[in-house]
């Protein structure tokens, strides 16, 4: 059931973004668009993150983030552009006394101010918000959270290399409903190599760090990295990554490593 619903939502989506795919940019250029976070293109990510070996029971947790991105030009010098993450999370029992749980996670909306004609440095700045839209307890935390988000990289059209780093932090506005309150901050460096063909060679560890868990227990730092290329279906341009991480530092009972792979669909203009 759950199979047939991520087809008819990744169908929908499709057909309600069914923007003429632009023939022009060469794979290359599709490759390095889509390593940007703020780049001036609708496409639709689904990541899906399978975390190993949680919890005394050692289980793996799967998380399908679907992350569609969404420019929208303020006017000829600037764009905002808007990135939500709806996790679909699957998780089986992972200690005693603790219910397995499957279903929808808390969603996180971003919208980044950045400029329109950037050069080769890129920044994006913008608020971050944490919904709570968890269809399980297990799943997320009641109350509404909010934070600053920042982006900065480098990209060259003449130089292979593209490499930035995006940071945020989310408090909780409230503390009395479901989960309590929360301080959780992220750190995502990135560092991508492409070649001509669409191929290239990624690192985007997601460092993550709960404030309010005791010393020891706040930090999740992995390290690690993987392949990427640019397919295309018809005129559709499709970038594919698959990658695999190691956490050097976690909270107890914290996944040891992530294996990540992702599909997204783009929409140039």
């Amino acid at each position: 059931m759950i199979g047939v619903r991520k087809t008819l939502l990744v169908a929908s989506i499709l057909v309600l973004l069914s923007i003429p795919a632009h023939a022009e940019l060469s794979a290359e250029e599709l490759a390095k668009l889509a390593q940007n976070p703020v780049g001036n293109i609708v496409s639709v990510p689904f990541q899906n993150n399978s975390n190993l070996n949680v919890g005394p029971n050692k289980v793996t947790q799967n998380v399908l983030n679907i992350q569609p991105v969404i420019p929208i030009a303020v006017s000829s010098d600037w764009n905002v552009i808007t990135r939500t993450i709806l996790p679909v999370v699957t998780m089986p029992v992972p200690a005693p006394g603790i219910n397995s749980a499957q279903g929808i996670g808390d969603v996180v909306m971003t919208a980044f101010l950045s400029p329109a004609k950037p050069g080769e440095w890129i920044w994006g700045l913008g608020p971050v918000a944490q919904l709570p839209t968890n269809s399980t307890a297990e799943l997320g935390n009641k109350n509404v959270g909010l934070g600053p988000s920042a982006v900065v990289l480098h990209l060259d059209h003449e130089d292979p290399w593209v490499y930035g780093v995006l940071v945020n932090n989310i408090w909780s506005v409230s503390s009395n409903n479901q989960g309590g309150s929360y301080n959780n901050g992220l750190i995502q460096p990135f560092v991508n190599y492409n070649f001509k063909s669409g191929f290239y060679l990624l690192s985007s560890p997601i460092a993550t760090v709960n404030w309010q868990a005791a010393s020891g227990q706040q930090w999740t730092v992995p390290l690690g990295g993987g392949v990427g290329k640019i397919f295309h279906l018809g005129e559709l341009p499709v970038n594919t990554s698959l990658a695999a991480y190691y956490n050097v530092a976690k909270p107890d009972y914290g996944p040891n490593w992530q294996i990540r792979a992702q599909v997204q669909f783009m929409f140039p203009k």
